[in-house]
Order: C-alpha cells, then sequence, then structure tokens
C-alpha cells in the first residue's frame, strides 16, 4: 500500500467517526429537545392533578397525579440512555454503546408493567372489597383535570412518537407510551370521577383492569422490541432487500456471495461478500470494494459499520 492508500484510507475513516459523531449528536439533541418538553409538561400536569384531586377530593385524580409523577422519573431514564449510547467507542466499548439505550428501554418497560399491575390490583381490590360503594362524589375540577390530562398526554405521546421513529429511538420510543399509558390512566379516572357523579362508582375499578391490561401489553412490546435489538437479530427482509440492491447496482460487482445483517441497539452493522472479476488489478478491486461500502452508509443513514470481502468471481460459492 503506497502513501495515497494510506491517506485515503486514514481520511476514510475519519469520515466514518465524523458521521457517527454527527449523527449521536442529532439524536441526542432530537432527544434532548423532546424530553426536556416532556418533563416541564409532566412537572406542570402533576402540580394541577394533585390541587385538583385535593380540592375535588378524588382519589382517582390523586392516584393518577402520581402516575404523572413517575413520567418525570422515566424521562430522565430516557435522557440518560440517550447520552450513554451517544458516547464513542471506548477501550472498554470498541463497538460504542448504542446496547446501553436499550438498556433503558428495558428499564422503562419494567416501570411502565409495574404501573400497570398497580392500576389493575387497585381496581381488583376495589371490585372485591367494594370500596367503591362507599366513595366521596368528588368535585368538578376533579373532572376538568381528568380531561386536560387526557388531551396533553396523547398530544405528548404523538410528538414523542414521532421523534422515536424520526431518529430511531428505543428509549423515546418507550417514553412516548409511558405518555399513553397516562393518558389511560386519565381516561380510567375520567371514567371513575364521571361514574360517582352519576351514581355508578363501580366504573372507576373497571376501567383500572382495562387499562391495565392496555399497558402491561404496550410494556411487553417494548421490552420484546429492545431485546431483539441486543441480541444480533438481523434487519427486517425490506432492509435487505435495499441492501442487495444497493449492493448489485455497483460496477463491479458480478455476484454477492454472503450478506449478513445485525442490529447493535438502534444502529445497523453490515458485512458482504462480493465478487468481482478476479482478473482484475487489486486496486481495482479494492475501488470496488470501496464503492460497495461507501453507497451502503450512504444509502442506509442507520448503518454504523460496514464490512466489504472480496472474492474472485470463479471461487466456489458460499450460501448465505
Amino acid at each position: 500500500m503506497d502513501k495515497n492508500e494510506k491517506y485515503n484510507c486514514i481520511a476514510a475513516v475519519a469520515v466514518d467517526q465524523t458521521e457517527n459523531a454527527n449523527h449521536a449528536a442529532h439524536r441526542a439533541r432530537v432527544a434532548y429537545r423532546v424530553s426536556a418538553a416532556s418533563i416541564a409538561v409532566n412537572l406542570l400536569l402533576t402540580a394541577f392533578k394533585f390541587f385538583a384531586g385535593i380540592a375535588a377530593h378524588s382519589m382517582a385524580m390523586l392516584s393518577d397525579a402520581v402516575h404523572s409523577a413517575s413520567d418525570v422519573f422515566s424521562t430522565f431514564i430516557v435522557m440518560l440512555g440517550v447520552k450513554i449510547g451517544g458516547k464513542p467507542g471506548d477501550k472498554n466499548h470498541p463497538y460504542g454503546h448504542e446496547r446501553f439505550e436499550c438498556v433503558a428501554a428495558v428499564v422503562l418497560a419494567a416501570v411502565l408493567a409495574g404501573t400497570g399491575v398497580l392500576l389493575g390490583y387497585g381496581g381488583v381490590r376495589s371490585l372485591v372489597k367494594e370500596r367503591y360503594a362507599a366513595a366521596v362524589t368528588p368535585g368538578t375540577l376533579a373532572l376538568v383535570a381528568a380531561a386536560v390530562s387526557i388531551a396533553v398526554k396523547e398530544g405528548m405521546f404523538w410528538v414523542t412518537r414521532a421523534a422515536a421513529k424520526k431518529i430511531d429511538s428505543s428509549a423515546l420510543r418507550a417514553d412516548a407510551w409511558h405518555h399513553r399509558s397516562d393518558a389511560l390512566s386519565s381516561v380510567g379516572a375520567f371514567a371513575g370521577i364521571l361514574g360517582a357523579k352519576l351514581g355508578v362508582p363501580v366504573l372507576d375499578p373497571v376501567a383500572s383492569l382495562v387499562i391495565c391490561l392496555l399497558i402491561v401489553k404496550a410494556a411487553a412490546d417494548i421490552f420484546v422490541d429492545a431485546v431483539r435489538k441486543m441480541t444480533d437479530e438481523a434487519c427486517d427482509p425490506k432492509t435487505t432487500q435495499t441492501l442487495q440492491t444497493l449492493i448489485a447496482a455497483q460496477e463491479g460487482v458480478e455476484d454477492i456471495d454472503k450478506l449478513l445483517t445485525r442490529k447493535f441497539g438502534d444502529r445497523i452493522y453490515v458485512e458482504v461478500e462480493i465478487s468481482v472479476n478476479g482478473d482484475i488489478p487489486l486496486r481495482d478491486a479494492h475501488e470496488v470494494a470501496r464503492r460497495v461500502h461507501n453507497v451502503i452508509e450512504e444509502g442506509l443513514p442507520r448503518v454504523k459499520h460496514v464490512t466489504v470481502h472480496v472474492n474472485p468471481s470463479d471461487h466456489e460459492q458460499n450460501d448465505f
């Protein structure tokens, strides 16, 4: 390898590192902006719910206020997960820290499941002991607070979910569903308060049981998604087909001998073996490999690292 090739290789590595750093910084900015807004809104909403619950004598609203307060804790977990996940590779984690974001998603799934179970447990106890029959009729302020909470938390769900899709963040997606769980909790509070005011207090525990099932299912989906990304799951067929199309379109590629993908947190690693004319100079074969490497990283921003191996076209084909 002459000096020019060495300089080109060094420059290519520097470009990859810069692109990865820019990608991580962009993801962090989006996540921090959404998370900061979530914390501010949750603090205001929690204070309003506590006030409404005390002033309107509503235990359902006080419980809902506690749920909103837990969202602040969850959002801090998201910010921590994104921060650690965006750190560059080091001696102990040479491939990067992206999987820490999945760890944050697992923690949030556990918190979400715990919230759902507690709501369900409270509903069952109320039904078994018929506590709802002796409940004090809450004031109208509690009903208003529940309605406001539903609207605000549902809006936060859609905003956070959109940001999660934009940067493909497991932790942010989990936080979005935590907002949805809070909205569902407020729906239960609204039904319970309205039921009590209409003389049907049993609606409160029944709504809690339904909400419990919805929240636990959301937690399970988040947990499964995070685990898949932590266990080197291959990419979906659509992504694989896109990779095959990009690779096959490059000049000099005669065949694709092997194509392997694996998810690393919210990023992708690609390993590919291509066949080229065995009679061309090594420099030309290297140029073909370089084009394949570049088109993959340019075509799929989620790809963090690409390994390209070149085989002569007359070699024995591998299965893939």
